[in-house]
């Protein structure tokens, strides 16, 4: 279909790579709390974006260059760990009263989101390594391939981050008006990703 080898399970391959827990989905969840559902969804518009950069920036080659300049993928991991270690940092040391970790802007939370989807090791593998063999290089079209693909992505994002950030926001409403519940929050959040980048860093 489209070039793809088999459009079911690339389907399948999405929605499972974005259940998979990771910085992306605490991005989410981090944004809705402290913004609501418009913050949860600039949120994933930015994860949404990111995707898309590093969709075509595999299209474009950046694969072939990661394999044959190792160095390249490790400083770019190095970034990322430091990035998350200093979001994960500022979280868990959160107090209530203190100005939000995460900009209140919408802007600021697309930002947020496009930053840590193209410096999330689980995406660049995806990208760079697993998803050029959904690519059927007997019936591929080109770019027409590659943006049934990305459109794909993006709508399964698009459906996936609107349940998720429905879901934080119902439950960010039981516990916001308990400043306990909510430093227990941040301290989890924040000990999340300073988990992740510390894997990212060692892995």
């Amino acid at each position: 279909m489209f070039g793809i080898a088999d459009y079911g399970a690339f389907v399948v391959a999405i929605i499972v790579f974005l259940a998979i827990p990771g910085p992306g989905n605490l991005a989410l969840l981090t944004a809705t709390g402290k913004g609501g559902i418009r913050a949860g969804m600039a949120a994933t518009l930015g994860v949404i974006v990111g995707d898309q950069v590093l969709l075509w920036l595999a299209v474009a080659g950046l694969s072939a260059v990661l394999i044959n300049y190792p160095s390249l993928y490790s400083s770019l991991k190095w970034v990322g760990a430091a990035y998350l270690m200093g979001l994960g940092y500022s979280l868990f040391n959160a107090k209530p009263g203190d100005a939000p970790v995460l900009e209140m802007k919408s802007e600021h939370y697309i930002r947020q989101g496009l930053l840590i989807t193209v410096l999330n090791p689980k995406a660049i593998v995806f990208y760079m390594a697993f998803f050029p063999l959904f690519v059927d290089p007997k019936i591929h079209q080109g770019l027409i391939t590659f943006g049934v693909m990305a459109a794909t992505i993006a709508a399964l994002t698009l459906a996936y981050g609107l349940v998720v950030v429905l879901l934080a926001h119902y439950l960010a409403e039981r516990v916001r008006a308990n400043p306990l519940a909510t430093t227990m929050l941040n301290k989890v959040a924040g000990a999340l990703l300073i988990g992740f980048a510390i894997k990212l860093a060692l892995f």
